[in-house]
C-alpha cells in the first residue's frame, strides 16, 4: 500500500512539473514577433514594413554573409561580427541573443537590423536576425515550435530593393533539431517554400538548417530543387559537420555566385557563410 502511494505521488510530482514545464515554455515562446529597427514599437506581432526604395546591392555586386553566432558565448564576436559587417551588404544570424550588450553593439555599427523572435528568456529575445546596409522594405516573422524541448525555433523572411527594380527576397532560418520523425522540420521548410514560389525576384533561403542526418537533407535538397534554387558551393569548406555532414547553408535563385567560402573561426561554434554574387541583367 505504501508503496503504491509513492508511485501516485511520483506520477503526480512529474506530470505538475511537466505542467508547469508545458506552460513557461509557451510563455517564452509567445507568438512571433518581428523587431525592426526603424519602425516603432521595437517589436511587433509577425509583420512590420517601410518604404524604401535605397538598393542593398553596390552596383550590381552583392555581398551575404551567413552564421550561427552562438548567442554571443564567445570572446572574441564583435571583432569577426564587425568583419562580417563591415564587408557585406547583408549578414544573416541564427542563435542571435538581443541582451544589453548585443542591442549597444547593434546602436554602435549603425546598420539596419531586422529580428525574428524564437523565444525569450528573462525578457531577453534570442532567435534569427538580419544586418544589412540598407533597411528592408518588409519583413515577417514565423515559428515551429521543437517537438520534444517545446521552445521555438524562428524564420525570417524579408525583402530588400536592387537596382535592377526587382526585390531580391531573404529567408533566414534555424531548423528545428529535435524532431524524430521530421514532421516539423519539414513544415518548418515547406511554409517558406511556399512563400518563396509565389515570388518572381531573385532568392536567398539560408540559415542554420541542423542538416546533421541525411533524412534532414534529403528533405531540404527535394524541397529546393523543387523551386530551382540552387546551392552554394564553397571554395573553402569548413562549414561545421555533425556525423560528416554541413548544417550551414546557402541556396539561391535569380543571382549569378561568384565566389563562396566558409573559413575557421573561434567566435562561433560555427564557422561563418561568405559569399558574393552579381546581379543577373534582364
Amino acid at each position: 500500500m505504501q508503496t503504491r502511494s509513492i508511485q501516485y505521488w511520483l506520477l503526480f510530482t512529474f506530470v505538475t512539473i511537466l505542467g508547469i514545464y508545458i506552460v513557461a515554455i509557451c510563455y517564452f515562446n509567445g507568438n512571433p514577433e518581428i523587431m525592426m529597427t526603424e519602425s516603432k514599437p521595437y517589436f511587433s506581432s509577425q509583420c512590420l514594413s517601410k518604404d524604401t526604395t535605397s538598393p542593398l546591392d553596390r552596383n550590381g555586386r552583392l555581398s551575404i554573409a551567413v552564421w550561427n553566432i552562438y548567442k554571443q558565448k564567445k570572446q572574441d564576436w564583435q571583432p569577426v561580427l564587425k568583419q562580417l559587417t563591415d564587408h557585406n551588404d547583408l549578414v544573416l544570424l541564427q542563435e542571435a541573443k538581443l541582451n544589453h550588450t548585443f542591442a549597444t553593439y547593434l546602436e554602435e555599427i549603425h546598420h539596419h537590423v531586422v529580428m525574428a523572435k524564437g523565444f525569450k528568456l528573462l525578457n531577453v529575445p534570442m532567435g534569427v536576425m538580419n544586418i544589412s546596409s540598407q533597411p528592408a522594405n518588409q519583413a515577417c516573422a514565423y515559428q515551429t515550435t521543437e517537438p520534444l524541448i517545446r521552445f521555438a525555433k524562428s524564420t525570417l523572411v524579408a525583402s530588400y530593393p536592387l537596382s535592377t527594380g526587382e526585390t531580391l527576397m531573404v529567408v533566414n532560418l534555424h531548423g528545428v533539431n529535435f524532431d524524430i520523425r521530421l514532421n516539423r522540420f519539414e513544415a518548418q521548410f515547406k511554409q517558406v517554400i511556399h512563400k518563396i514560389s509565389s515570388h518572381r525576384g531573385p532568392i536567398i533561403l539560408a540559415g542554420d538548417f541542423n542538416t546533421w542526418r541525411d533524412g534532414r537533407l534529403n528533405i531540404v535538397k527535394h524541397l529546393t530543387q523543387g523551386i530551382r534554387l540552387q546551392e552554394a558551393h564553397y571554395r573553402t569548406d569548413f562549414r561545421k559537420r555533425v556525423f560528416g555532414l554541413p548544417l550551414d547553408h546557402l541556396y539561391y535563385r535569380g543571382l549569378t555566385l561568384v565566389e563562396a567560402n566558409s573559413d575557421r573561426t573561434t567566435a562561433s561554434d560555427h564557422n561563418p557563410i561568405k559569399t558574393q554574387f552579381m546581379l543577373m541583367n534582364e
